[in-house]
């Protein structure tokens, strides 16, 4: 008993993590899946169904500059998917403006405006 009460106690005397801070940005890459790209180094035209099809099952996207970073996109809303707003660019070069934040090795991009390039 006292041990779950000293957890509850860390919990609610953990501060939560501050949002780190953004900047704007316009980056170009190419939509991928995540999951084939990073284990097993799969991209391009010949791997867009797949793509598509992982999208659909809930496989995150992400975007591959041109620098080779890859940035994670999310949303500012919770629960706000952001796979529907990917999928039509899936395997294709794109041209994002939004948000980018840094948050321990990881790339993000909140999107605001994504076009073709």
């Amino acid at each position: 008993m006292l041990t779950h009460l000293l957890a509850a106690a860390t919990l609610v005397l953990t501060p939560a993590p501050r949002q780190a801070q953004g900047n704007e940005m316009t980056l170009t890459g190419t939509v991928i899946d995540l999951n084939c790209y990073v284990a097993q180094g799969v991209i391009g035209a010949n791997h867009k169904s797949c793509t598509e099809a992982c999208a659909k099952a809930g496989v995150q996207l992400g975007i591959l500059s041109s620098d080779g970073t890859i940035y994670l996109p999310v949303s500012a809303k919770a629960g706000d998917p952001t796979n529907p707003r990917l999928l039509q660019f899936a395997e294709g070069k794109v041209k994002v403006t939004g948000t980018h934040r840094l948050v321990n090795g990881l790339h993000t991009i909140e999107i605001k405006t994504i076009t073709a390039a």
